[in-house]
């Protein structure tokens, strides 16, 4: 029974942390519907644990708790190849943005403020 009630509050706990990132705008709208969603169906297994032995006996799986663990092995795994596939899209996108201010700077012939000695900075208000 405490693992019911602690799990349910859990549940509720990251619902009401996703809505409130969502609402200070520091999460992206489809990443916390990703979270929102996963929290509103753990609070009902939670309170109620008999719906996932009776969906795994449905699925001919020994009992609800080894359903429950496997389906959340596959949503991580899942998660996790999204984000990787993210973050690959975000390094190309960066290596990309890097060389066209490379070739602006170039084509501008500003080279870049690390490159110059202090001697030659000027401030901008004297430009």
């Amino acid at each position: 029974m405490k693992l019911t009630i602690v799990t349910g509050l859990t549940a509720l706990a990251v619902l009401a942390f996703m809505v409130e990132l969502l609402r200070r705008r520091q999460l992206q709208e489809k990443y916390a519907m990703l979270w929102l969603a996963v929290s509103i169906l753990i609070v009902p297994m939670a309170f109620f644990p008999f719906i996932t032995d009776n969906v795994a006996k449905l699925l001919g799986i020994a009992s609800g708790v080894s359903l429950v663990l496997f389906l959340g092995i596959v949503f991580l795994l899942l998660v996790t190849v999204h984000l990787s596939w993210e973050v690959s899209r975000l390094e190309e996108e960066t290596r990309t943005l890097a060389e066209d201010l490379a070739l602006l700077r170039s084509e501008l012939g500003h080279p870049r403020p690390q490159d110059l000695s202090a001697s030659e900075v000027v401030p901008d208000d004297q430009r």
